[in-house]
């Protein structure tokens, strides 16, 4: 049976590479889905869960990142393969924690994004050379980098996505058109974000996401 796979990347032509390679080279992957935000995965995983979802770390609406942490909560067995342009510590980390099984960069070429599908779908997981190195580091030493992340951890799930909509420049009307949830509440989330980052308005909080890579430019 061949390993069901869901694309994920807000940029078409990556995907359409990571397809046409599959379909060109491979004969024990299919890919059933394609999604341009991490919204359309969570949709998509309810009504037909695949294998493996190869996300996109940086997507729009719903980061590759908060939808591995939803999408294992929603499907436990699936395996989540995070495709990224970044290798830094920060990034590894964050994936790992939500869940992730997988961590590849964009620049790998496409025998090891097929490698990885393979490995995460039998169980075992999979990082990139370069992104393995920072994970050997970080429990070498830590960074002041991590330091800093435990106030993003302090978030729950809703603050974590209203922070990103809003730092990606959406008002409190559109995050709460996106989240289907009153603008007060939204306020009301905002606030407590804030309160608990210690942020007192929006350059700060754009800069807060940048750095803790909730966004990137």
């Amino acid at each position: 049976m061949k390993i069901r796979v869901v694309l994920a990347d807000d940029h078409s032509v990556v995907r359409d590479g990571i397809k046409a390679a599959i379909e060109w080279t491979d004969t024990d992957i299919r890919v059933v889905g394609e999604a341009s935000n991490g919204r359309e995965v969570l949709s998509m995983a309810q009504k037909s869960p695949a294998d493996v979802y190869v996300l996109d770390i940086s997507m729009p609406v719903l980061n590759g990142i908060e939808t591995t942490g939803q999408l294992k909560q929603l499907v436990p067995d699936s395996k989540a393969l995070i495709l990224s342009m970044h290798d830094s510590l920060a990034f590894v980390e964050k994936a790992l924690q939500a869940g992730a099984d997988g961590y590849i960069v964009k620049q790998c070429p496409t025998e090891e994004i097929l490698h990885a599908i393979r490995e995460v779908h039998a169980g075992n997981a999979y990082l990139s050379p370069r992104a393995a190195r920072y994970v050997i580091q970080g429990f070498l030493h830590k960074t002041e980098h991590s330091r800093k992340g435990k106030s993003f951890i302090q978030l729950t799930r809703k603050e974590k996505q209203i922070l990103q909509l809003l730092a990606e420049g959406k008002t409190s009307k559109q995050a709460a058109h996106n989240l289907g949830i009153s603008v007060n509440t939204v306020h009301v989330h905002a606030n407590n974000i804030m309160q608990k980052l210690n942020i007192h308005n929006r350059a700060d909080l754009v800069r807060f996401a940048l750095r803790e890579g909730v966004i990137q430019i």
